[in-house]
């Protein structure tokens, strides 16, 4: 269970800290935009099927919900009425302009962790893809603009008045996004 914690802190850090240094290192580029989401979840095993691999939770106001669980979780018969199942969700976008006359592209990473064998079950997902549009168009007072991204789909992006030097941002400029979701669940005992 440490080392499933231990991997979302790494790859919190990652997601938010790599983008900020890949952003200063651009030419000409001092600082990006990160934002970034933490959310938990709690809930208690209220009923277990093991033939049929369902598990009934009961949420934190109350609401019950009965899950299929795949043969990809490992050691479900570890699992217990009674025991704690959390799960923690993380969302981070990152955004970043510098000017490039390179193609738009597209990439990504995922990273599966799942428990050891005897453990309670636990599994981790991490998945990061970084798309590099170009701007086609700005709305400058809308505080709009308009992305082309790698297979040429244009999508219109709101732009919050927290972002500085929006003004800066020029028709032709290189945007890139990196989005980061990260998803633990963990069953704990009661």
């Amino acid at each position: 269970m440490r080392v499933l914690r231990w991997v979302l802190v790494v790859a919190f850090l990652a997601a938010v800290l790599a983008p900020a240094a890949l952003a200063q290192q651009a030419a000409g580029q001092e600082s990006g935009v990160v934002v970034a989401d933490v959310a938990t979840l709690t809930a208690s095993v209220e009923a277990i099927d093991y033939g049929k691999r369902m598990v009934t939770l009961k949420g934190p106001e109350g609401n019950m919900v009965t899950v299929r669980v795949g043969s990809e979780v490992k050691n479900f018969d570890q699992i217990r009425q009674g025991d704690r199942v959390v799960v923690e969700h993380f969302e981070s976008v990152a955004l970043f302009v510098w000017q490039s006359g390179d193609a738009p592209s597209a990439t990504g990473v995922e990273v599966v962790e799942v428990a050891r064998p005897g453990e309670k079950p636990a599994g981790l997902v991490v998945d990061t893809t970084e798309i590099t549009a170009s701007v086609e168009a700005i709305d400058y007072a809308k505080r709009t603009v308009s992305l082309k991204g790698p297979q040429g789909d244009i999508r219109i992006i709101k732009v919050g008045p927290n972002v500085e030097r929006f003004d800066q941002v020029k028709q032709g400029d290189q945007v890139v996004v990196r989005h980061t979701e990260a998803l633990a669940i963990s069953v704990q005992k009661q």
